[in-house]
């Protein structure tokens, strides 16, 4: 009889056990939800007209290697966790203004080319094709724009599987193919301006950071022949540093240098003192870190890098687009009040 109890008592344990954990994960997923939509709902984005060439007549005559973007880095992953970079959805940040757009890819439990943070156990925002597909429903409705896609190969995938997603999104048309020759010999003045490209509806340039091979694809370009960039994942909020942090040892090629393209990586991230300290995007100080001015904001930051290479990066990357003067820096980078 008393074993019979115990068996009882056990059972009545795992069963509230159970019952306990069900109801918290509920109740964290509600919670979730509740602050993703007020999130969403404090968030005032005004849509960029179409006028001219991504928002501008004067960017028409202006070549492509001598404009600034806001970009946002891992554009996709957008929510309220630790993880999530990003506070809208990719067509809110394409009506706002951004052009550039980051993204990791790996490939998911299912074998299948997705947007995953890192790894696809830790956040997968869906797969590639389908991101493919919302962009390319964006340039459908928006025949004046010129958007950039910079994607990441975490797992060193061989260039036929993104082929395969961008096929599979019909999106290939729209993607700007790099002439053939040797990309060492192609300088700053050698792209087309925002205009020959829109008149070409050749509207979409996509870079790869490894793994791109531009005789077998001639559209997926890598990214490293034409950028490099400067030092990421900082936790220094005055971003210190202009280096060049990849590709490495291409300091030591000045002329390469000068004519590449480069991004300046100004995301902040901070430690949660919890399971190891992990390193995750600085939500908390993002309207400070996306700045205009202040020391450390983007304006200051950007000034010492052009201050250093003698020009302006073509790409800024930020967190949290929508806070801070992301937008604001975009216009006055550009020449634009």
């Amino acid at each position: 009889m008393q074993i019979r109890n115990r068996e009882i008592n056990i059972h009545r344990i795992i069963n509230y056990s159970v019952m306990a954990f069900v109801v918290t994960f509920l109740f964290i997923h509600s919670l979730l939800d509740i602050i993703d939509q007020l999130t969403r709902a404090t968030t005032h984005l005004e849509t960029q007209p179409q006028i001219g060439c991504n928002g501008h007549p004067e960017l028409c005559d202006r070549k492509y290697s001598n404009i600034t973007h806001i970009a946002t880095h891992d554009a996709p992953f957008v929510g309220v966790l630790p993880m999530e970079n990003q506070n809208v959805d990719i067509p809110t940040q394409l009506d706002a203004g951004i052009r550039f757009l980051q993204a990791q890819t790996h490939r998911n439990v299912f074998g299948k080319m997705s947007l995953c943070h890192t790894s696809c156990l830790m956040k997968d925002a869906g797969l590639l094709k389908d991101y493919l597909k919302v962009i390319k429903s964006w340039l459908d409705t928006h025949p004046h724009e010129v958007v950039t896609l910079l994607l990441t190969n975490g797992d060193r995938r061989p260039i036929s599987e993104y082929d395969a997603a961008f096929r599979q999104s019909n999106i290939t048309h729209y993607a700007y193919n790099m002439p053939p020759g040797d990309p060492n010999r192609w300088t700053l003045d050698s792209w087309p301006t925002l205009g020959q490209l829109i008149a070409n509806n050749t509207r979409l340039l996509v870079f790869l950071d490894r793994g791109a091979d531009q005789i077998q694809i001639p559209y997926i370009l890598n990214e490293f022949s034409y950028f490099w960039e400067t030092p990421f994942d900082t936790l220094d909020p005055l971003f210190p540093s202009c280096a060049i942090d990849r590709p490495t040892g291409l300091e030591a090629y000045p002329q390469s240098v000068r004519q590449r393209m480069y991004i300046m990586n100004h995301f902040l991230d901070t430690k949660l003192h919890v399971l190891g300290s992990p390193e995750v995007p600085d939500r908390r100080d993002a309207g400070r870190t996306n700045a205009w001015g202040g020391e450390g904001g983007v304006g200051d930051h950007v000034g010492r890098c052009a201050g250093r290479w003698g020009r302006r990066p073509a790409a800024v990357l930020l967190d949290y687009f929508d806070k801070g003067d992301g937008l604001k820096a975009q216009r006055l980078l550009n020449g634009f009040a």
